[in-house]
């Protein structure tokens, strides 16, 4: 397969989002009108894979799908359904942190492919480690890229985004790729050149939604990388995306400004 033809694979969840809209942040042990509601599809997986189909990049979800609009307990991906994937389709593979110890054998999957091609030709693969969970750590030294969140840097006792680069790095593989968002205050990386990377927040001129904002911000970073770009430019896009999103409902309008950017 032509490698400009290879696609994004996401890896992870899919969910049912119901977001009720109400005319302020609600206190607590208090009622609040709602002023509408909105079901939308979800999960940070699934979220990213729509951002970078908006993007126009060539994608692809892998994640246990409900039959029906609602459905409860669906499991998660486990390395035995991963080794039926066909592998040569990809160029790049995104996990979101879940079932930790499936995932390691998934990306040991994707080592050992890895290991029988040239380096232009090899997966990358990206991890996504938001929930303060102790089981998902053992994912940070197997992410070629590593997103680490907000929430776990605060965990392990850092205050800001470099910070938690600096503190965090020694977890991850050699070469690999560390970054973290930080909100309104932007977003650092860290490579293996030791060099921390920033870019400020684009915030929009009116905050409307921010549900999703992270995960369009690594979907973002992952088609800046995945084309060839520069991890500063990853870093500004992804923020420049990321801001653009919390301006408006949903995702679908994100790929009108970017897509040719």
């Amino acid at each position: 397969m032509e490698e400009e033809k290879k696609k994004i694979l996401c890896v992870g969840l899919v969910c049912l989002d119901i977001i009720n809209v109400v005319d302020k942040y609600p206190e607590e042990d208090t009622d609040s009108r709602c002023l509408s509601q909105r079901w939308q599809r979800g999960g940070n997986a699934s979220n990213s894979c729509t951002v970078l189909s908006l993007l126009g990049a060539p994608c692809a979800f892998m994640g246990s799908l409900s039959v029906g609009l609602v459905a409860e307990n669906l499991p998660d991906v486990t390395a035995q359904d991963f080794s039926k994937v066909d592998l040569r389709q990809f160029k790049w593979i995104h996990l979101e942190g879940r079932n930790a110890e499936e995932q390691v054998k998934m990306i040991q999957q994707v080592v050992m492919y890895n290991s029988t091609l040239p380096q232009h030709q090899k997966i990358t693969v990206s991890v996504e480690i938001e929930k303060t969970r102790e089981p998902l750590y053992q994912l940070f030294p197997h992410g070629d890229v590593v997103f680490v969140s907000k929430d776990v840097a605060r965990h392990f006792g850092f205050l800001t985004a470099e910070t938690a680069l600096k503190g965090l790095y020694s977890r991850v593989k050699q070469g690999a790729v560390l970054v973290c968002a930080w909100a309104e205050k932007g977003a650092d990386a860290l490579g293996p050149d030791g060099l921390v990377i920033h870019s400020d927040a684009f915030p929009p001129k009116n905050l409307v939604d921010t549900l999703g904002a992270g995960d369009t911000f690594n979907a973002a970073v992952i088609y800046t990388l995945s084309n060839g770009g520069s991890l500063q430019d990853a870093l500004t896009f992804g923020c420049r995306v990321a801001g653009r999103k919390c301006g408006f409902h949903g995702y679908d309008r994100i790929g009108e400004k970017f897509a040719d950017d």
